[in-house]
């Protein structure tokens, strides 16, 4: 191994024997697909490997969901050979009981100094990491420049920081409160698929986390809302749709949180569809 490889390599080990679930990132500072299957997206072409793929390994082997403190998984197994083709060092700041704010450009910066309480700070490529004391949901675009990263995220490791950690404010928590839902219900025409095939879940937590999972993906997006969704209900259909698992009330909190984006119910029911005709079910 080379220097830089051996430093990420340790940067992972120390951190987790203080207790931090950590990640490879690619140079492009994406997760890895760490096992056969999962690499270059083959285990279901799910962008930016964010969340886990349906792959039947061990344990989920890409996304925050990977993240880990456990020395044999970072430096052996399928993460033997990933070291080499890392860029960064990530960690689970929810995992860890912390919220990152992440300040993308001087306009960012300006309006935490004049809003946030001071806290520990990091600096980044393009601008900083504020670390709070306690974990939230995540959020990305909460507003310009602005991402929040915690529970079911990760965030870039860039050294201890300076100044001391402080509470994690109210005016942190308020940037993605969501206020009262005005959306309609799903709609009664879209019923669950029957299934009937063998069904690969291990216990009703792991099906309950990949909803979890789904409906953060699509809440998180900032962007390409319509192809976020469809791709979020191709990815739930070729995990869940054909063992019969997947009932109405999961499609239903599927729907909510495409419509409180901004979708209608129409372009949520077309979606659906589309991504069972894709899958064949």
């Amino acid at each position: 191994m080379t220097h830089a490889v051996l430093l990420r390599r340790d940067t992972a080990l120390t951190l987790a024997a203080h207790g931090l679930s950590v990640l490879p990132l690619s140079a492009d500072k994406r997760p890895f697909g760490n096992c056969p299957d999962c690499r270059d997206n083959r285990c279901g072409g799910r962008p930016n490997m964010k969340t886990p793929g349906p792959c039947q390994c061990p344990r989920p082997c890409h996304g925050w969901a990977a993240a880990t403190s456990d020395p044999t998984v970072l430096s052996s197994g399928p993460w033997a050979g990933v070291w080499a083709r890392a860029g960064a060092v990530a960690y689970h700041p929810g995992a860890a009981g912390v919220t990152v704010v992440d300040l993308d450009d001087a306009d960012a910066i300006a309006w935490a100094h004049a809003t946030l309480p001071p806290t520990r700070t990091v600096a980044t490529t393009r601008g900083e990491h504020w670390i709070y004391q306690g974990a939230m949901q995540s959020a990305n675009g909460v507003r310009a420049g602005v991402d929040i990263k915690s529970s079911m995220s990760y965030a870039r490791w860039l050294g201890t920081g300076t100044g001391a950690m402080t509470a994690l404010p109210s005016v942190v928590r308020a940037l993605v409160e969501k206020k009262p839902s005005t959306v309609r219900p799903m709609p009664t025409t879209v019923p669950a698929p029957t299934g009937g095939g063998k069904c690969p879940h291990r216990s009703p937590a792991y099906m309950e986390r990949g909803i979890a999972m789904a409906e953060q993906r699509i809440t998180n997006a900032t962007s390409a809302i319509h192809n976020t969704v469809y791709a979020t209900f191709l990815a739930v259909l070729s995990a869940h749709g054909r063992c019969g698992c997947l009932t109405e009330s999961h499609i239903g909190r599927l729907f909510t949180a495409a419509q409180a984006k901004g979708e209608s119910p129409r372009h949520c029911t077309d979606a659906w569809s589309n991504a069972l005709t894709a899958l064949g079910i």
